[in-house]
């Protein structure tokens, strides 16, 4: 099994910084690819940003320019740094990863989730 742990959320001004950060564990773990999504209320979950082991990165149109996806291979831990950030940012994000372990052939898992909340 792999576990996701999330952290770095919080509630922020606009135009002011975050910056989110998921690890991956488990027994002999490999991590892929990971990412964030997010999702506001009312709305569907969508993606915000990728990236893989080998550094191919995506982000979404409403992100770029703004936010930074990196990963650490070494610690299979992914960072989304977030600038400039508006009100519309506002919702839960949510890690995810393609891995696999000594227990499990490659699959998606999800972390629980960080609130994200930036004021006008």
């Amino acid at each position: 099994q792999v576990q996701l742990v999330e952290s770095g959320g919080g509630l922020v001004q606009a135009g002011g910084s975050l910056r989110l950060s998921c690890a991956a564990s488990g027994s002999g773990v490999g991590v892929a690819a990971m990412g964030w999504h997010r999702q506001a209320p009312g709305k569907q979950r969508e993606l915000v940003a990728a990236t893989t082991s080998g550094g191919f990165t995506t982000y979404a149109d409403s992100v770029k320019g703004r936010f930074t996806i990196s990963i650490d291979n070494g610690k299979n831990t992914v960072y989304l740094q977030m600038n400039s950030l508006k009100p519309e940012d506002t919702a839960v994000y949510y890690c995810n990863t393609k891995a696999r372990s000594s227990s499990s052939p490659l699959r998606d898992y999800w972390g629980q989730g960080t609130q994200v909340t930036v004021s006008s």
